[in-house]
This record gives structure tokens, sequence and C-alpha cells, in this order.
């Protein structure tokens, strides 16, 4: 646990944290220019999210923000020729950001425009993908589009570079009997041990703890899923991905553990007895469908 406790003070994001790094945003010249003021009066602020709430969370700290510093109301603001702001929360795979933004480039983008993507923290694979999707989509819509990406955090976790990565990916397979079990099953993308470090790569104290927290919650993972009877393919012991034993994400935010992170952290339900859910889980997850997220509409 003393591994976790280290990684977990540096990778979990407090409200203030979040809104720290939107304020700062709002008067950084580099994104709003000499007048902020003026910028922010003239910004289109998306609100397009398909699944969660995190997006409309991250406006209400934004909006709280452009208050404070510009005394603008977010509502106020937008006008043609004004960029478009897009606000997430994190960029895993980059899917939701694509799924969001695709059809809106396609059917309500104008001719021309420029559109921030502002998350607090992404992964640099997902930011990738993200941006490689969205640059076809904007060719096949012949419309002229730049999409600039701004964040507190980024994280290696791109498959070159796996040996530098700051997700957990582990140099070897326990030879535990559930771990073994998932790693005979069929793969379309299988796994690929990472080299071990000669230096601490962040978040992690060092390589040495950097390895126990892989092949603990790699073990825990594999037991949990080997407890459901059909799991999903994407439910990997370190996450949910497409990928090898999954996404390994260490980020956490004071909304919610994503199913990104390994399955120990959030898989369970602490009521279960038996079960697939008999699993206490180190912190709280939200679904989609969670009743925060069905119902967050009507008290808005």
């Amino acid at each position: 646990m003393r591994e976790f406790d280290h990684v977990i003070k540096q990778t979990f994001f407090t409200r203030k944290n979040v809104k720290d790094f939107l304020r700062a945003l709002v008067s950084n010249a580099k994104l709003a220019g000499t007048d902020p003021a003026a910028y922010w009066a003239s910004a289109n602020f998306l609100n397009i999210q398909q699944n969660g709430q995190s997006q409309k969370e991250m406006l209400k700290l934004f909006s709280k923000c452009l208050e404070d510093e510009c005394g603008l109301d977010l509502d106020d603001c937008g006008e043609a020729g004004g960029d478009f702001i897009y606000l997430d929360d994190v960029m895993f795979s980059g899917n939701r950001v694509g799924n969001d933004l695709e059809p809106w480039i396609v059917n309500d983008a104008p001719q021309s425009a420029t559109i921030h993507v502002i998350v607090a923290a992404l992964h640099s694979g997902g930011s990738y993908l993200v941006d490689k999707r969205i640059k076809n989509v904007i060719a096949q819509s012949g419309k002229k589009i730049a999409v600039k990406y701004w964040r507190a955090l980024e994280i290696e976790n791109r498959k070159w570079y796996k040996n530098s990565s700051g997700v957990l990916w582990p140099t070897a397979v326990p030879s535990v009997a559930e771990v073994q079990a998932y790693m005979a099953l069929p793969a379309k993308f299988p796994f690929e041990p990472r080299q071990p470090s000669t230096v601490a790569i962040e978040p992690f104290s060092s390589e040495a703890g950097r390895q126990v927290l892989e092949s603990e919650f790699l073990i825990a993972g594999a037991k949990i899923r080997a407890m459901s009877e059909n799991p999903k393919q994407s439910m990997r012991p370190l996450g949910f991905s497409p990928f090898g034993v999954g996404f390994g994400s260490m980020i956490v935010t004071y909304r919610n553990c994503p199913n990104n992170c390994p399955l120990a952290m959030w898989w369970g339900d602490p009521e279960a007895n038996s079960g697939a859910l008999h699993w206490y889980p180190l912190l709280q997850r939200e679904g989609y469908s969670s009743a925060r997220n069905i119902f967050d509409d009507l008290t808005l």
C-alpha cells in the first residue's frame, strides 16, 4: 500500500486542482491573448457530451473562474467568429472526445473554426488517436478547422514508448493461476512487457515499488475477472481497454474513479457477500447509468 499511497497522492485530482488549472487558463496569454475578457466573451462553449456529466461539471467550474477573473457570465459568452471550447476532466482512450466532436464537426461546426480541447489530464496514446481521427473527419468535411489541446498533466502510454510510460505496464507476468489463465485467452492485441527502468518514472517512487504495484494489481484484476461469468473482452485486469492486460491508468478525480484504472481500484460492491461483485473496491466509481448521471439534468 505504500507505493499506492505515493502514486495516488500525485495522480488524484481534487476539485481545487482542477479549478486552479482552469483559472490559470483564463488568463493564459497563449490561449486568451492580451485581452482575456474580450476573448472569452466571444468564445463558444460546447455542451455536447453524449455520455456522463463530466463536461457539465467542468463548465460549472470554468463558469466560476470566468466570473471571478473577468466578471463574465459563461451563458452570455459566444459569438460568430469566436473560438470553440470543449471541456472535459480526463482523456483516456480519446473515444469520448472523438465521439462528441465528430458529429459536431460534420453537422454543426462552421466552415472555419478553432477548437480548444481542455482537459485536466490526458494520456498520450488517446490524444494521438483522437487527433488523427478528428483530422480525418475535418478533411472529409472540407472544413478548415484547427484543434488545440490544453492539459495540466500528460501521461505517456503509447506502445512505442512503453519503457518510459507513466501507467501500469508490467515487466513480467506473475505465476499465479488466474493470471496465467487470463494470459492464455486469445487476444487480438496481446500483452507486450516493458523493460525495467534504471530510474524512477513519475508517478512511481521507484522501479521496485512500481513493479510491486503492477504485479499486485494484475493478480487482483485477474481474480476479479475470473469471478465474472461472461466478462467483456475489454474488461482487463489493469482497466478497460482493447490492449494487453489493460489500460493501467492511475488518474482519479474527485468525481470518479474511471474504469480505465485497475479493476481492483473500483470494481465490486462493499455490500455483496458473494458473486462477481464480491470485492471491496479501493475507490468509488460511478458509471454512465448511475443515478447522478441519469437525473443530473433535473437539478440544473
